[in-house]
């Protein structure tokens, strides 16, 4: 632990100079709101170094999130509110007082059950503390919209309201469908907009009930989408073909054959169908 409390010390200090007399103009200059854009970006990358099995990545961009944590706690700290050791201490407690069948005598059969006393435990917190008892507060609206859904419907499921299997989560999918259908050929922007947004939401229920998160899901199909796109243009460029110079039919060729590589590179007969190199990245971290 001393190696750890060390580096912590280590890091407050260095952020407590940046923000002090004499230290760095733009560190000075930032608000928590001016912040908000990187806490999402450095999640992103976590994510990012995550998907590409790289530890030493994984560890460069947990430390640039942790940043995130440290230049935040240290703002409130200036303003008088509270400072690091109020954010680990308060997430200390949280899990001490949610994991009763660790710290305490209650007994628990399964990783269910644990989930489901979590929310008994968090619904009592917040009576206690005079908030909403819905089980769909705490899921941040600024979430993205798929990983929104998959969460609030998750905690929906925790009281009851839920599809017994996959089975009706998939039926609820084509129902969907049939209805945007029935909107489209009605000509309805509104309704269309509306059972747009149904379909998505009901496949993003579809994928929880399937253990998939969505949002992954959607992550993993753009970025075939991008290495698929990146070999046709390629292509195209070694031909000499001018961009907006091909025609849908030999694009959709080339499409399929990236398919073919793909799929030869996951058996290891033939080298994978990549991204783009990533841009220079952002300036801070």
């Amino acid at each position: 632990m001393s190696r750890a409390t060390d580096a912590i010390e280590r890091l407050l200090g260095i952020m407590q100079r940046l923000r002090g007399p004499g230290g760095c103009p733009w560190d000075r200059e930032q608000t928590l709101r001016s912040l908000r854009p990187y806490v999402l970006e450095e999640t992103y990358e976590v994510l990012e170094a995550i998907d590409a099995g790289d530890a030493r990545e994984h560890c460069e961009e947990l430390g640039d999130l942790l940043l995130q944590i440290v230049f935040q706690a240290q703002l409130t700290r200036e303003a008088g509110q509270f400072d690091f050791a109020d954010v680990a201490n308060a997430i200390s407690n949280k899990l001490v007082s949610r994991h009763p069948h660790v710290f305490g005598d209650v007994e628990v059969e399964d990783a269910e059950q644990v989930l489901r006393q979590w929310a008994a435990l968090k619904r009592e917190e917040k009576r206690a503390k005079g908030r909403g008892e819905s089980v769909l507060e705490g899921v941040p609206k600024e979430m993205p919209a798929l990983a929104r859904a998959d969460r609030l419907t998750e905690k929906a499921s925790r009281i009851g309201f839920d599809w017994p299997d996959a089975s009706g989560a998939r039926e609820k999918v084509s129902e969907e469908i049939g209805e945007l259908d029935r909107a489209i050929a009605a000509g309805d922007r509104v309704e269309i907009e509306h059972e747009l947004g149904d379909v998505l939401f009901a496949v993003a229920n579809l994928s929880r009930k399937l253990g998939i998160p969505p949002e992954e899901a959607l992550r993993g199909t753009v970025a075939r989408f991008i290495a698929r796109f990146s070999h046709i243009e390629r292509e195209l460029a070694r031909r000499g073909v001018p961009h907006g110079g091909a025609s849908l039919e030999e694009m959709d060729v080339l499409w399929n054959e990236a398919k073919v590589l793909e799929a030869k590179a996951k058996s290891g007969s033939a080298p994978a169908v990549t991204e783009p190199p990533r841009g220079l990245g952002k300036e801070r971290g």
